[in-house]
């Protein structure tokens, strides 16, 4: 990690429900239990340290404000692109990374498992009378987190665009869509994504298109969490809600379920563009092993190579539970 600030940690009971059924863990390849539907686990929190300032954002309140900011930042250029799961994927490793080492918590990071039931959440939320032209179809007009253990906390960050890291103290807020979550996180859909030939198109499926209609697993997530007026619905501003990290987490873990099905091949597979949706690489080529990925100040730069193998030195992680359809 390239910070060296010190941080005082909240320790907070994350009720991980039905929807969170499985773990997994960065720090060292090993076996994995199911957690029991209604288990709770003690999570170290980096939401909570205060009064922290940077001149690339001056609305940066808390540690966990690095990794949204980053994500900000980054926007057009981690994603529609050939490097967006290996950033992705390197991003929520760092992440478990941070609290694991700067926060003393030594549990094990859940995923979410979108192919399970959407209503087991550990929270409520409030309906709002707001309606969108550009409405995720099926939401629910959810709006502030009003229970469970992220109940009152405030995002710092966005709504985007990218240029908004400025400050912009809110409620943390859902608007689930069960409807999308059906459609777009169905075994159907998982699939079809694990029968591409090859990363690009794996890549393509998973990451879908930019309309409602051509999501993929990647939007389903995002969209049935987050819909028109959640943080999770936001393309820069996603992070804010922690169920970001146990998103993209089960995404990787579908990916390695992909790798898995030809490893000696799929180690080396990658391609795609380096220009936002410039799908055919006209204008600026293809991504290769050798194409850097940046997650600022929370920790060094490394190549796609270094995270194409997730057994290998710079993740070292594995998964108990992987897809086999």
């Amino acid at each position: 990690m390239s910070t060296s600030f010190s941080i005082p940690c909240l320790v907070l009971e994350l009720r991980l429900l039905l929807l969170f059924a499985f773990l997994s863990t960065v720090t060292t390849p090993i076996a994995w239990k199911p957690l029991e539907p209604a288990c709770k686990h003690p999570i170290e929190n980096i939401w909570e340290e205060k009064n922290r300032r940077s001149p690339v954002a001056p609305g940066l309140v808390a540690r966990y404000d690095d990794f949204i900011t980053t994500h900000i930042l980054q926007t057009f250029s981690i994603h529609y692109v050939g490097n967006f799961l290996p950033w992705h994927r390197y991003f929520t490793a760092v992440y478990e990374k941070a609290l694991r080492e700067e926060c003393g918590y030594s549990g094990a990071h859940p995923l979410q498992c979108g192919m399970l039931h959407m209503g087991f959440m550990g929270l409520a939320i409030i309906e709002v009378p707001a309606d969108d032209p550009l409405a995720v179809p099926g939401r629910t007009r959810g709006s502030c987190v009003v229970d469970g253990p992220f109940k009152n906390k405030i995002v710092n960050m966005g709504p985007g665009p990218a240029s908004n890291v400025a400050g912009n103290p809110r409620c943390l807020s859902r608007d689930f869509s069960p409807y999308f979550a059906g459609r777009y996180l169905g075994v159907n859909v998982t699939k079809v994504t694990l029968t591409q030939p090859d990363f690009g198109w794996f890549d393509r499926v998973v990451e879908g298109g930019p309309s409602f209609d051509l999501s993929g697993l990647h939007g389903g997530g995002h969209s049935s969490v987050g819909g028109t007026l959640g943080e999770m619905g936001d393309l820069y501003n996603s992070p804010a809600d922690p169920v970001f990290f146990l998103h993209h987490a089960n995404l990787d873990r579908v990916r390695w379920s992909w790798q898995k099905k030809d490893l000696s091949t799929r180690l080396k597979d990658i391609s795609g563009s380096i220009i936002l949706m410039d799908h055919p690489n006209l204008k600026g080529g293809n991504v290769t092993l050798a194409f850097p990925l940046s997650l600022g100040v929370n920790a060094p730069n490394v190549t796609i190579a270094d995270v194409m193998d997730i057994q290998g030195g710079t993740l070292c992680c594995d998964y108990d539970h992987l897809y086999n359809l």
